[in-house]
């Protein structure tokens, strides 16, 4: 394999979790533009993204899960599903995730349990399950896992969303460490700020929308499709010396 063929994803098979709008959307379609069939798992609707793949010409599947739950059976029961429907898997894209926004003195339990079940147990058990088959297969496999800004920084009233995001580059190492051995890699994209329906908040606030701008070097808000460039690398054999990595895609606003 040569060159740009490197970066192909064809004949493969990617799950994507949270798939229905935002992140998760873009790389999911941003997978499927690069030559992978796609399993799109959904909370509650299913939306259109499966259906947008179907219409570029790849296989694409809904997959309707709960993973507040993080449940290692449910887990195993949506790789299985993919397998079933799509005949194999190749990728894991951990990007369903959630924000609570609370000062730290009034922070409750329950918040702080939902972030943590949501953004980073379940990620680790679907990374279980996954690898579990990828290894089945024999032919090695991607776990592109979904960081933030936030794993490098405290950020304000996200005091649990930033103990997951920390969690998740923590986590991203530990299991590129043990499954190398595997031809598995495990790498993690951080988005900068993108204009998603989590920072709809900060976008309408015209002083912290202003205060975030000042300092991103690109000085514009992400989108979604902005990483496709990333996901695609990660996911495809271009990337397989590289593994316990988190790329930021930020526009800059790291490097300030």
């Amino acid at each position: 394999m040569k060159g740009i063929e490197k970066f192909s994803l064809k004949g493969k098979v990617a799950l994507v979790t949270g798939s229905n709008r935002g992140l998760g959307r873009g790389v999911a379609l941003g997978l499927a533009d690069a030559g992978a069939d796609v399993a799109c798992v959904y909370r509650s609707k299913p939306g259109d993204t499966a259906e947008l793949i179907k219409q570029g010409g790849q296989k694409s599947a809904a997959i309707q899960a709960d993973l507040s739950n993080a449940d290692p059976r449910e887990a195993r029961r949506i790789v299985r599903e993919c397998v079933e429907t799509l005949g194999r898997i190749d990728i894991l894209v951990n990007n369903a995730g959630i924000i609570i926004r609370q000062d730290i003195m009034e922070f409750e339990e329950s918040s702080w349990d939902a972030v943590m079940d949501t953004n980073l147990k379940s990620l680790f058990l679907l990374s279980q399950a996954a690898a579990e088959g990828f290894i089945k297969q024999g032919e090695g496999g991607k776990i592109i896992n979904i960081a933030s800004m936030l794993s490098y920084q405290g950020g304000i009233r996200v005091v649990s969303y930033t103990a997951s995001k920390h969690g998740v580059m923590g986590v991203t190492r530990a299991m590129a460490n043990e499954l190398a051995a595997h031809n598995i890699q495990v790498n993690g994209i951080a988005p900068g700020y993108m204009a998603t329906d989590n920072t709809e908040a900060l976008q309408k606030d015209p002083v912290r929308s202003k205060e975030i701008l000042g300092r991103i070097p690109a000085g514009r808000w992400g989108d979604p499709e902005d990483m496709q460039g990333a996901a695609i690398f990660l996911a495809s054999p271009a990337s397989d010396y590289i593994t316990g990595y988190t790329i930021a895609v930020d526009g800059g606003w790291l490097s300030r």
